[in-house]
């Protein structure tokens, strides 16, 4: 049937992907009120906010790979249902640390959905062209519901309490589960060989030791156990890769790496991400707790950049038929550099919502486009493990600039209040108001200009070496 109704098939397959890209921002606008109630330290704050990606991040690999092995239709519905109940148990946590499990207990569940969807197009969307078309479209719903996040957040807390931003999955995991196995393709790879369950383990190995690493020092600065931890990460990745050159049949395909289009992509994915979620994470609580906006009126001033994310990422589709995929990269993610340079370097509503029209805009365009180069580059039979390995790219750069970008904000603010975060500052007795709003101004511009400048770095650098590796991936077929 899903031949019959492509559209339809499209439309099922952006549904997990809109609501894993709310579920990464919609708690910044839900941060407030959730820290009134739940009254987290610091670092549980920021475990709320990244438990979710860090354990998406960890899995997707497996999970990838398992897809491919029984079936990437079948992995996205099992993936769908523990989502929602995970939703549930996040809606009604009773404490912080609940909720930290629960936000990653939805990463396990999610963990199976972004594979899932992206390898799927590859099955229902042979055809280049039309292929192109639905990654955009499939990009469009990442870039819209990451931007739109803290939209659905802000009107739902103006009528609800905070658990109804994890309440809201629960219709469309249902609408999910109705449809998925009538309008989707069913694919896997013929001959995937036995499921290594030793490179299972050393990918988790690897992973969550190297995340802690990255969590400690962002929130604690060096220390021995963030040194230790991330020893033991970068050693178990050393036996993972090892054991993957070894196997007949890895999990990760390590060739994969050896085509620049696809390393590329992923690598200029990660960093895109990085900037759009670190800054998604500090603005709403601009905008309510320093400007004063209440949740709804300060998602509405949002809204611009959630249409410039959608925006971006369709327009991508028909700009690459008529200008060279690395030119537009870069100019997608200059943009972007520029929109966050705007907001460090003059700081105000004004600025803050021009930034960030150019921030969605400009990392949407970019990652329609590296996208498309990701799934090209994949074999049929490998897309499950490609799409994760992106996904992987997605979900840690996500993470990365929460904890980084975060607390490079947190530092700043933290240096000149004492207080560990602005809500509790506003409560506190023996702080000034205006200080503290002027401090975390501080710490949102600081945490802008460190992104503009990766994302400057990362435009030059995807411009020069995709347009390099497009050279070279096309010679051969010229010869």
């Amino acid at each position: 049937m899903s031949r019959r109704s492509p559209g339809l098939a499209l439309a099922v397959l952006t549904l997990p992907v809109l609501l894993i890209s709310i579920d990464m921002t919609v708690l910044g606008a839900a941060l407030p009120a959730l820290t009134e109630d739940l009254d987290p330290g610091a670092a549980e704050q920021l475990w709320i906010v990244d438990a979710y990606s860090f354990v998406l991040a960890g899995l997707l690999v497996t999970m990838g790979t398992l897809g491919d092995r029984i079936g990437r239709r079948r992995l996205l519905m099992w993936g769908a249902a523990a989502f929602g109940v995970a939703s549930v148990a996040a809606a009604f946590a009773p404490t912080a640390g609940t909720l930290v499990v629960a936000r990653a207990l939805l990463g396990l569940g999610g963990a199976t959905l972004m594979p899932s969807t992206f390898s799927l197009i590859k099955t229902a969307f042979p055809e280049p062209r039309r292929r192109a078309t639905a990654v955009a479209v499939w990009s469009a719903a990442f870039s819209g519901g990451a931007a739109a996040g803290p939209v659905v957040g802000g009107f739902l807390l103006e009528h609800f309490w905070w658990g109804s931003v994890f309440l809201i999955n629960v219709p469309v995991i249902v609408l999910l589960l109705a449809l998925g196995p009538r309008v989707l393709p069913e694919s896997r790879d013929p001959h995937p060989g036995p499921f290594d369950l030793p490179s299972a383990a050393l990918s988790l190995a690897a992973m969550l030791p190297l995340v802690a690493a990255v969590k400690t020092l962002a929130t604690e600065g060096p220390t021995v156990g963030a040194g230790v931890a991330a020893v033991v990460g970068i050693g178990a990745g050393v036996v993972f890769v090892r054991r993957q050159r070894r196997l007949e049949h890895p999990l990760i395909d390590l060739a994969l790496f050896a085509r620049r289009p696809f390393s590329v992509s992923v690598v200029t994915n990660l960093l895109g991400v990085f900037a759009l979620v670190g800054l998604l994470v500090l603005i709403p609580q601009y905008l309510q707790l320093v400007l004063g906006l209440g949740p709804l009126t300060a998602a509405l001033w949002m809204l611009p950049g959630s249409v410039a994310g959608v925006t971006g990422a369709l327009v991508a589709a028909r700009l690459v038929r008529r200008f060279a995929a690395p030119g537009l990269v870069g100019v997608g993610l200059g943009l972007a550099g520029a929109g966050l340079a705007l907001v460090g370097l003059l700081g105000g509503l004004g600025a803050v919502v021009a930034g960030f029209v150019l921030l969605g805009g400009g990392v949407a365009l970019a990652e329609a486009l590296t996208n498309d180069l990701i799934l090209a580059a994949a074999p049929a039979d490998r897309a499950g493990a490609a799409s994760a390995i992106s996904e992987t790219g997605y979900e840690l750069g996500g993470a990365l600039g929460t904890a980084v970008l975060g607390s490079v904000a947190a530092a700043v603010f933290t240096a000149r209040t004492g207080q560990e975060t602005l809500g509790g500052a506003l409560t506190h007795p023996g702080v000034d108001g205006g200080v503290a709003r002027e401090a975390f101004t501080s710490g949102l511009q600081m945490a802008s200009v460190i992104g503009a400048v990766v994302l400057a770095a990362t435009a030059l650098g995807a411009w020069r070496l995709l347009g390099r590796a497009v050279e070279a991936e096309r010679e051969p077929a010229g010869v």
